[in-house]
């Protein structure tokens, strides 16, 4: 069995690859159960949690085992708030074929999905995208929407304008010919933004929905609890809203469950999930005028395909 580090994914993927098949992959049959997270701090103010994801499709059996533990970066400068593994087996035969860093497939898995998500969502002339977030995560995420749409221009905000410009210089350095700026005023740049994309930790909306314009497409990925979201409950009301995963983000997204707990909004009101988009099930956008929103969770199916094309890569 072979063992994968992180360093070994990051110069294996590309998001043009794998966006291709993680869009292949989610438009066949394929085993998916819900995810179990479990709290390992039950009544206390702690979240560290332990969580298991099971997939399997008709070439690899997978399963994603992470651990999380927030409070670590203050603990020790040297530890991680989340580790991560994932394994894979021949589906032919049940027979193991790697251990494969979880992190690294996850920052690469979660902004490839988000920018498939764009891929059906987005207006194909969407050149103006804005991203919440200054964590690993945000560089990711420009350049996944970027691969997929004709950005020309990107602001970054951030709590931190130090950890913004740091995002900014990490694009630039990958995508030189592309204008990116740190976020100073973000009604104006909401008002402007042709993609939103938010990766953030906060508990309550970044933005006004009001400021949301016709013909925007809005992308949700930094909330997995059930009283937290990043966005409001107007803008779920008026948008079209499609999800990775129903089973995981109708047990965890407080974007949907929010407004669902209001009683002014129903899981049959979501117009659709990733799979159903891939394979043709659902449309989607439908015109230019149109506000679309699409809530990811995670799923284990997409580390599967992570997964399985860094190990599938190493042995051509």
């Amino acid at each position: 069995m072979q063992v994968i580090d992180a360093k070994t994914v990051h110069a294996i993927l590309n998001f043009e690859e794998l966006i291709s098949e993680l869009k292949e992959t989610f438009s066949k049959p394929a085993g998916m159960p819900q995810r179990q997270v479990f709290n390992l701090d039950e009544g206390s103010s702690h979240s560290d949690a332990f969580a298991v994801l099971p997939s399997w499709n008709d070439k690899t059996i997978a399963v994603k085992a992470f651990t999380y533990f927030p409070d670590n970066p203050s603990k020790d400068s040297e530890l991680e708030s989340l580790y991560s593994k994932i394994m894979i087996f021949d589906r032919a035969t049940g027979a193991p074929q790697a251990l494969v860093d979880g992190t690294s497939v996850t920052y690469w898995r979660t902004a490839a999905i988000s920018a498939l998500g764009s891929e059906f969502l987005a207006r194909k002339d969407a050149s103006k995208l804005l991203v919440f977030g200054t964590g690993r995560l945000a560089s990711f995420m420009a350049l996944a929407h970027a691969s997929v749409r004709p950005i020309t221009e990107i602001s970054i905000w951030g709590r931190d304008p130090s950890k913004a410009n740091k995002i900014v210089d990490m694009i630039n350095k990958i995508k030189p010919d592309i204008k990116v700026t740190v976020c100073d005023d973000v009604e104006n740049a909401v008002k402007a933004a042709d993609i939103i994309s938010c990766a953030t930790g906060s508990p309550t909306p970044l933005f006004n929905s009001e400021w949301v314009q016709a013909g925007t497409h809005t992308d949700f990925v930094g909330n997995h609890n059930n009283d937290r979201r990043e966005c409001d409950t107007n803008l779920i009301l008026k948008a079209s809203v499609y999800v990775d995963s129903k089973v995981n983000v109708f047990a965890e997204a407080g974007e949907i469950l929010i407004p669902i707990s209001e009683g002014v909004y129903t899981t049959d009101s979501v117009v659709g999930e990733l799979a159903q988009l891939c394979n043709g099930q659902v449309k989607g956008r439908v015109s230019d005028q149109e506000i679309t929103l699409f809530k990811t969770v995670g799923t284990a199916l997409a580390d599967l395909v992570g997964a399985q094309l860094v190990y599938s890569k190493l042995q051509s």
